[in-house]
């Protein structure tokens, strides 16, 4: 075991397509690690992340069956820059070792991290190369409001809160343009594929 040649963390603002791009890259059997699934695990009732949640922000984010309630805490985040600081300080150092547990599993040419705050949350050397999925800032409101039912006021908070779409294209080694369709979307992933495929091949497997 050591990891994968190629490590490629998936970035984007949300409802830019990430799970889309990633369901498809599964499909082509590459290894997806997605840190929104892991952070579901760190605050599942018993977690010791949920249990310094409780200590740091009280009762009133933990549901009746004892889980972490999403939207109460979403809300106090995206209103509150200290408070979102202090859930990712709880959070973030989890779902880093966690990814890099995983990784070292995995025998395979090359793996994907799905990292929505990767900028953010400074998870950039967890990769060797960055992809953005991008997608004009009208459509992200469109499909989250379609996706979750969130008002426009509550996408744009936190799109506010995410790095601009600027600098996440500033830091992309590779992007996809997520403004045609579904089959665009699959093929320049098939293409990016076959690309990472050949620059797994050539980097020396570190132990």
């Amino acid at each position: 075991m050591g990891r994968p040649a190629l490590v490629v963390a998936l970035t984007g603002g949300i409802g830019s397509g990430k799970s889309t791009v990633s369901r498809h890259f599964e499909k082509l059997g590459v290894p997806v690690i997605d840190a929104d699934l892991i952070a579901r695990e760190q605050v599942e009732p018993g977690a010791p992340a949920l249990d310094e949640i409780l200590e740091r922000f009280g009762a009133d984010v933990i549901t009746p069956k004892g889980g972490l309630d999403r939207d109460r805490m979403r809300s106090i985040v995206f209103e509150n820059s200290t408070k979102r600081l202090q859930l990712q300080q709880i959070l973030h150092p989890r779902i880093r070792s966690e990814m890099q547990l995983r990784l070292v599993q995995l025998d395979t040419p090359y793996a994907v991290l799905v990292i929505p705050l990767l900028l953010e949350s400074g998870q950039n050397s967890l990769a060797d190369r960055i992809l953005v999925v991008d997608i004009p800032e009208v459509h992200q409101i469109e499909r989250v409001q379609q996706r979750d039912g969130l008002k426009k006021t509550q996408i744009e908070q936190i799109i506010a809160a995410q790095v601009d779409r600027q600098s996440r294209l500033a830091a992309a080694d590779d992007v996809i343009r997520n403004d045609g369709g579904l089959h665009t979307l699959e093929k320049a992933v098939e293409q990016l594929h076959r690309h990472y495929l050949d620059l797994a091949e050539q980097r020396p497997i570190s132990g």
